[in-house]
C-alpha cells in the first residue's frame, strides 16, 4: 500500500495558516509517519512532483499568474482543500473589490508600472473546484488535523456549521451583546475560534466568515442599537471576509 502524498501550496496570504499547520508540532509528527508530505516549502526546501492525495492551498487569487497556477494546482491534486479566509473568501486584501485599483497602485507604488495585479482579489473556489473550504483568519488547528485525517481516512469531515453563538453558550460565556451592549458578530459568524474574542469581553469580528445559516440583516438593526453608524458598521463586516459579508447583506 503506498503512502498517501501531502503538498501545501501558497497564494496570495501572509502564511498564517500554513504557520498553524506548523505549530501542530507533536501532532504534526504523528500526521508525518502516515503522509510522505511531498511539498510543503514553508517547512521544506524539498519537493517531490505531483501528483498529490491531498493539496491544501493558501491565499487568495490577486494576480493573472496566481489564476494560471491554481489551476495547475487542481490538475495535480487528487483532493484539494482550501484554508484561511484568504482562500476561502479572497481575504483582507479582497479589500480591493470595494475600491479603485489602479489609484491605490498609483498611491502606493513609485513604479506603478511594474505592479500587475488583478482588479478583484477571489477565492480559490471562484476559479478552480475545491473539495472542502476551512475557514479562518487563521485557521483553528484542530479543526485543520480533522480535515486532513478525514480526507486521508476517506470520510466527510467533521467541522460544524453552526455559528459562534453555539460555541459561546457551550463554554459558559456569557453573551456580550444581552449584558454589555456590545457589538458583535457571532451570530452570524461560522463556529471554529471556540469563541475567543467573547470570552474575553470583546465582541466577534467574523475572522471565520459567514455561518451556513445568517440573517445578516436582522443583525444590523441590532449592531446600530449598540452604537454602530452606517459607517461603523460597514467597517465591522469588511475585515477579513468581506465579500462574502457583503454578499449576506446583499441577499
Amino acid at each position: 500500500m503506498t503512502t498517501p502524498t501531502l503538498a501545501v501550496s501558497k497564494l496570495a496570504s501572509c502564511d498564517g495558516c500554513q504557520l498553524t499547520l506548523l505549530d501542530c508540532e507533536d501532532e504534526l509528527l504523528a500526521l508525518a509517519g502516515r503522509v510522505e508530505i511531498s511539498h510543503f516549502l514553508e517547512a521544506s526546501s524539498t519537493v517531490a512532483a505531483g501528483p498529490y492525495d491531498l493539496v491544501l492551498v493558501e491565499g487568495s487569487v490577486t494576480t493573472a499568474g496566481d489564476a494560471e497556477r491554481v489551476r495547475e494546482i487542481r490538475a495535480c491534486a487528487r483532493h484539494l482543500v482550501t484554508i484561511g479566509a484568504c482562500a476561502t473568501a479572497g481575504g483582507i486584501q479582497a479589500l480591493r473589490n470595494f475600491a479603485d485599483v489602479d489609484e491605490y497602485r498609483r498611491t502606493v507604488y513609485a513604479h506603478p508600472e511594474y505592479i500587475s495585479a488583478l482588479a478583484t482579489s477571489t477565492p480559490v473556489s471562484a476559479h478552480v473546484d475545491v473539495d472542502f473550504e476551512l475557514r479562518g483568519c487563521p485557521i483553528d488547528r484542530r479543526q485543520l488535523l480533522e480535515v486532513i485525517t478525514a480526507f486521508l481516512a476517506g470520510r466527510k469531515p467533521d467541522i460544524p456549521s453552526h455559528s459562534v453563538c453555539f460555541e459561546c453558550k457551550r463554554r459558559g460565556t456569557v453573551c456580550v451583546t444581552v449584558a454589555h451592549g456590545t457589538p458583535c458578530l457571532g451570530p452570524v459568524t461560522h463556529a471554529g475560534c471556540g469563541a475567543l474574542c467573547p470570552a474575553y469581553g470583546r465582541g466577534c469580528y467574523g475572522c471565520f466568515g459567514p455561518s451556513r445559516s445568517v440573517n445578516l440583516p436582522a443583525l444590523i438593526p441590532l449592531l446600530r442599537r449598540d452604537g454602530l453608524d452606517e459607517d461603523a458598521t460597514g467597517r465591522l463586516l469588511h475585515t477579513f471576509n468581506a465579500p462574502a459579508f457583503d454578499k449576506e447583506v446583499s441577499r
